[in-house]
């Protein structure tokens, strides 16, 4: 990997390091998730990057892709487990990377089994290693806590602008014979779970991406350049729109999404309503193995 490009990621390691410390340090059972949201958010912005996608935060048995609606009002229950997932990139350039908190410490090994897991991955991961190998390990650690590895949520291949790249890490031994490449950048993520070990898309989309870029014909044209020009391909959500297009401007996405101009991520819920933790790293792949660039298991010990 050229040496310009590794000093901007361990720029945004710094970054991403820090907003995950900032988040740790207020997240407290009673917090309005918009606010939460919105703090870590502005963190990566004021350090001189922009969010790769919009802070998640997402609540015992949701496993991913919840983000603070606009005027959301609900906040961190007592006794909860919370995974808070978050980007931030330069340029294109993207970190991705998570830690589970938690309210009450019954599930505290259940947090312990995903760090497990992502230092096994760590352990395993350098050039010709298969995915299914890396995928063996997660499932390997998690089991030994007693717990269930998720096994349709993934690690994945990070490109410039382009967050989920083709290549998946799986969280299981998932028999994928694909091999890690040098100079590859991944995210890597295990999910555990005491619930069924798989999960569903829920009802609910808040976060979203533009499919292609508009035309001046398009409906909503104005809406949808800018966020082809502010945002580009990443996700986003429409909070990040109401400073430009007030309040309504959710009911308008949500207008587009229905007819295909953008996508919706649904929120995803563990299938047998179990809880769910979640601890994620990006890691550069290098001769000698996986270098971690965000270190988020030191975050944790």
């Amino acid at each position: 990997m050229p040496s310009d490009l590794v000093r901007i990621y361990e720029r945004l390691g710094v970054i991403a390091r820090d907003a995950l410390n900032y988040a740790m340090s207020m997240v407290e059972p009673g917090m309005p998730i918009l606010e939460l949201c919105e703090r870590v958010e502005n963190r990566i912005r004021q350090s001189g990057a922009k969010p790769a996608f919009p802070v998640n935060v997402s609540v015992n048995e949701v496993a991913a892709h919840y983000t603070a609606t606009i005027g959301d009002k609900s906040v961190i229950p007592k006794g909860a487990i919370v995974k808070i997932d978050l980007g931030a990139h330069i340029d294109g350039y993207i970190v991705d990377t998570a830690v589970t908190v938690t309210f009450n410490p019954m599930y505290n090994q259940l947090v312990k089994s995903s760090m497990k897991a992502l230092e096994a991955a760590q352990l395993i991961m350098k050039p010709g290693v298969t995915l299914t190998s890396v995928g063996a390990q997660i499932e390997r650690a998690i089991r030994s806590f007693g717990f269930k590895p998720i096994k349709n949520l993934s690690g994945h291949l990070i490109r410039k602008y382009v967050l989920h790249a083709g290549k998946s890490i799986p969280n299981y031994d998932n028999g994928d014979k694909q091999k890690i490449v040098e100079g590859e950048v991944y995210a890597v993520e295990p999910f555990s779970t005491n619930g069924a070990g798989y999960v569903d898309d829920g009802p609910q989309v808040t976060i979203y991406h533009l499919l292609k870029n508009p035309s001046p014909t398009d409906p909503h044209y104005d809406v949808l350049s800018y966020i082809s020009s502010e945002i580009g391909p990443l996700p986003f959500t429409p909070r990040w729109l109401v400073p430009r297009f007030g309040d309504k401007v959710g009911d308008l996405i949500n207008g587009l999404y229905v007819k295909g101009h953008i996508y919706g991520y649904p929120v995803l819920i563990e299938h047998g309503k179990g809880l769910v933790a979640q601890v994620e790293d990006t890691f550069i792949i290098t001769r000698d193995g996986a270098i971690p660039v965000v270190n988020v298991l030191s975050l944790l010990k």
